[in-house]
């Protein structure tokens, strides 16, 4: 049984979990780096199963469809978008995921109030220029009365709130299926769409991608927002016009953004988002941390026992 795991950037997985479980009949090769498009097909031919960390490399019906060995694919989490699931079954490959750890949830909404302080307290700018030998160079913003705007109040959405409450915010929510009561049990005031985009000092989107999501936060959106406001994004890239907000970003119509998720990822180096002034990057760490990964990896493992065994598990 040849076994990929493909995208481990952090070259933790042969440590995060006991492979050797599968028995000897298992090789295991672990890819660090992205594999180019072109050499994927390639690259992944001799694999029976292949594991995948979410939504970093797609799995199009293409490439389902050029690797004849494969018959079992497991994603970390348990949806992964970026997977042809229609091709898979046709193919008659297993599909199955591997959840991550509990407090993910925390992990991801800690990010999101990373960027939202960073950009309120001008961390990165002050940063750079104190190793410049400067001081004071820019004017922190306060927190306290501010209005936060949550996009999305799930668990995320949630968490986020809290700390906004706690930072004695105001804090507002919308999504496309929140009403006032379920906002209210969530820590948060419901308003439209456009009166949080209009009226918030920061925006954190917190949105599950989907097509009825995709570029819910449009040219509109952006055009509404004031001129003082931050938008975060730890949620997906697919989530926001990303050619509307680097020109939002460029002429200064809101004041910065805080993103941790790109339409392409890893970021190419000499993407333009990594020149703006006005922005506070972080390369998709939301849901990174040893925890998450650890029960990624062991549940890896257990998916892939589980699959040779007979009985799978958590099929998608």
């Amino acid at each position: 049984m040849n076994i990929a795991i493909l995208d481990d950037y952090h070259g933790v997985a042969a440590d995060y979990a006991d492979w050797s479980a599968l028995g000897p009949q298992a090789n295991v090769r672990v890819f660090r780096e992205p594999l180019p498009e072109a050499e994927r097909a390639n690259a992944l031919q001799p694999f029976d199963v292949i594991v995948i960390m979410r939504e970093r490399m797609p799995f199009p019906a293409a490439l389902v469809n050029a690797l004849p060995n494969l018959r079992l694919l497991v994603t970390t989490g348990l949806r992964n978008n970026a997977v042809d699931m229609a091709a898979c079954k046709a193919r008659g490959v297993t599909v199955c995921g591997a959840p991550g750890a509990s407090n993910a949830v925390n992990a991801t909404a800690e990010l999101a109030w990373t960027l939202i302080l960073g950009l309120f307290k001008n961390l990165c700018t002050e940063d750079a220029n104190m190793r410049r030998g400067s001081w004071q160079t820019g004017m922190p913003v306060p927190l306290a009365r501010k209005r936060l705007g949550v996009l999305g109040l799930g668990k995320l959405g949630q968490a986020v709130a809290r700390v906004g409450k706690a930072f004695d915010m105001d804090v507002v929510a919308w999504s496309p299926n929140l009403t006032p009561e379920r906002a209210q049990e969530g820590g948060a005031t419901y308003v439209s769409k456009q009166d949080l985009f209009a009226t918030s000092d920061v925006v954190s989107v917190h949105l599950i991608l989907s097509d009825r999501t995709r570029n819910v936060v449009d040219a509109e959106c952006l055009r509404a927002m004031k001129s003082s406001a931050f938008l975060v994004n730890t949620s997906r890239a697919g989530l926001v016009d990303q050619d509307a907000l680097m020109d939002a970003l460029r002429h200064k119509r809101i004041a910065g953004a805080g993103l941790d998720v790109f339409s392409v990822e890893p970021l190419p180096a000499d993407d333009p988002v990594r020149k703006l002034d006005n922005v506070v990057l972080t390369p998709h760490l939301g849901y990174v941390s040893e925890d998450n990964f650890r029960a990624f990896y062991a549940n890896a493992v257990a998916a892939i026992q589980a699959w040779a065994d007979g009985k799978p598990i958590r099929e998608l």
